[in-house]
């Protein structure tokens, strides 16, 4: 008797468990991932200001789709633009997703989050061959900063008390920069750089790098834990089995 009394113990509790990893999501549950031109984290191929799936490319692009595939959660993924319209939909939309946003105290409770897929820094950019150089923010205040509308980086100044000239696309701060609209160009290293070359522009001077930053995927607040819980797992494992180095290194 207590034979049978243990194996239906340890059969109760193995299908507990498996119910535990593999819980049911709502049929035909399917997470809307939005993203952006944000080279080279994601980006479209063609360097269109839209794109869907396959169309998509870079390291936080490719870390998400495998991501995914990994916690057997289905997806729909489109590149769109501007950033600021795709951030609103994803707080205000259940089942939306966001990447690569950077994680900040203030915007902690305003989503659930997946990652780390990357880090990156902070900075504020001159005109090449500037000598111009700050040692603090309050300092750089002095001077017209450019950014970039609903950024973290734009949030992070004004949240200093600062007021940046916001573009709509972060791509404008170059010729602004260039032209001597902005004295500064407050953007993220080493995404910064990158759209400068592509307009034409290298050899920006660093004036100032002020913060160190993690990109995550945003979640809407509504998403059901299983679907956090399964994607931090899969991610957690990409990154023990060496995919995310591997990801990270082909761009960089």
């Amino acid at each position: 008797m207590l034979k049978v009394f243990t194996r239906s113990l340890l059969l109760g509790l193995a299908l507990a468990a498996s119910s535990v990893a593999h819980a049911e999501l709502p049929y035909g549950y399917k997470v809307v991932l939005l993203t952006e031109n944000f080279p080279p984290f994601n980006m479209s191929v063609d360097d269109k200001n839209f794109a869907r799936d396959d169309g998509i490319d870079g390291i936080s692009a490719e870390i998400v789709r495998e991501m995914f595939k990994r916690a057997g959660i289905e997806y729909t993924l489109s590149l769109r633009f501007p950033w600021d319209r795709l951030y609103k939909l994803t707080l205000d939309k259940p089942n939306y997703g966001l990447f690569s946003t950077t994680y900040t105290e203030e915007r902690k409770p305003l989503f659930k989050w997946v990652g780390p897929l990357a880090k990156t820094g902070w900075v504020l950019l001159a005109k090449p061959g500037s000598t111009l150089k700050v040692s603090t923010l309050k300092e750089a205040s002095k001077y017209t900063v450019g950014a970039y509308k609903n950024d973290a980086v734009s949030q992070h100044l004004e949240s200093q008390g600062m007021a940046p000239v916001n573009a709509l696309r972060d791509q404008e701060n170059v010729s602004k920069l260039m032209e001597g609209k902005i004295d500064l160009w407050a953007t993220t290293d080493p995404v910064g750089r990158y759209l400068a070359k592509q307009e034409g522009v290298s050899g920006l001077t660093t004036a100032l790098r002020f913060n160190d930053a993690q990109l995550y995927l945003a979640l809407n607040v509504d998403t059901p834990d299983e679907v956090v819980q399964r994607l931090q797992k899969a991610l957690d494992e990409m990154r023990a089995d060496g995919y995310v180095e591997e990801v990270t290194n082909n761009y960089l």
